[in-house]
């Protein structure tokens, strides 16, 4: 498989798709799904460029889901005298979960994460992405990593810069990691080389497609 053609294929075929929010809608649902039941708490995820599908909504009900349930643990229904407060303060000061938006090291050509919510203050990163500004570093135990292309294996196709597979290699413990891309990514016939990291699960618009 020649990588460089098959990554501009994939890339213009995602730029065109007629149904993108179709199948958008169906992704989000089924991540929130495949979330339901995970202890993870710190959850590292991508700011969507070039087409990507945007797992930021989905994620940020289930970061809206923790902060609800603190809510209801304490008994403070609609009405009470605290709900108003509740109800000005973020969703993510209140909840327990933090959601990651990654930050290049060009140098080491790393990446490094720290808290993302709507609206927190964002600029752009050295390649024109934007990420979050002067929030708190965290450090992942489950990312979300996006798919160009996926195959076999739990091997995904991404832009070949290499980020991910760097900073899988320096993270300590290693996250679980979960590659997101759209249905006509898959590569039957996608063969890994020495150096690239397996995802431990692939999920697109269907459903999981790995493991399966």
């Amino acid at each position: 498989m020649d990588k460089l053609s098959t990554r501009k294929a994939l890339l213009a075929a995602r730029l065109d798709m007629p149904d993108r929010l179709e199948r958008a809608a169906l992704l989000q649902r089924v991540l929130r799904i495949w979330l339901v039941g995970r202890s993870d708490e710190v959850i590292g995820a991508y700011w969507p460029i070039k087409g990507e599908f945007d797992p930021l909504p989905a994620l940020y009900r289930w970061q809206e889901d923790a902060a609800l349930a603190e809510n209801s643990a304490s008994n403070m229904a609609p009405g009470h005298e605290g709900w108003a407060q509740l109800a000005t303060e973020s969703i993510a000061s209140r909840s327990p979960r933090k959601i990651g938006l990654p930050v290049v090291n060009k140098q080491h050509k790393t990446l490094t994460f720290h808290a993302w919510y709507p609206g927190c203050p964002m600029e752009e990163d050295a390649y024109g992405i934007p990420k979050p500004q002067d929030t708190e570093l965290i450090v992942p135990t489950l990312l979300f990593v996006p798919c160009v292309g996926y195959g076999p294996g739990g091997y995904r196709l991404g832009y070949g810069g290499g980020f991910y597979d760097r900073t899988l290699a320096t993270l300590q413990p290693r996250p679980v990691t979960v590659g997101l891309g759209f249905c006509n990514g898959w590569l039957p016939d996608m063969e890994p080389e020495a150096h690239d990291i397996p995802l431990d699960a692939i999920l697109n618009d269907k459903g999981v497609v790995w493991p399966g």
